[in-house]
């Protein structure tokens, strides 16, 4: 059974930093693309965050993240990261992790690329 579980989130003031984690279990992770996405109160969709390849060599960002957050992996201990820094109001969302199988170099940054979600943990940012 496939399972990934995040935490790390929380309330935080506009300006600080925070480093999601992701744990999963059930999958031979290191030949998975892993990604996060956040769904914010006010959208339906969950939109594309930051993602890493299965081996870590190449990132993608959205740009709106990009230069504030950094996304990376330990395939060893079968666990995502992704650190935030200087977190704004608009970063407030519930952010999961999910996993795309296969040895690709590209990242998608849409929903149904993905086969396995997490719940989510959620990140807070005040003004």
């Amino acid at each position: 059974q496939v399972q990934l579980v995040e935490f790390g989130g929380g309330l935080v003031q506009a300006g600080d930093s925070l480093r999601l984690s992701c744990a999963a279990s059930g999958v031979p992770v290191s030949t998975y693309t892993m990604a996060w996405f956040r769904q914010t109160t006010e959208k339906q969709q969950r939109d594309f965050v930051a993602g890493i390849t299965w081996n870590g060599g190449r990132t993608a960002y959205a740009p709106a993240v990009k230069g504030r957050f950094t996304i990376s992996r330990n395939n060893t201990e079968r666990m995502g990261y992704l650190r935030m820094s200087s977190l704004k109001p608009e970063d407030t969302a519930v952010y999961s992790c999910v996993l795309r199988r296969g040895l690709m170099d590209d990242i998608p940054i849409t929903v149904h690329e993905y086969e396995y979600w997490g719940q989510g943990t959620r990140v807070t940012v005040s003004k």
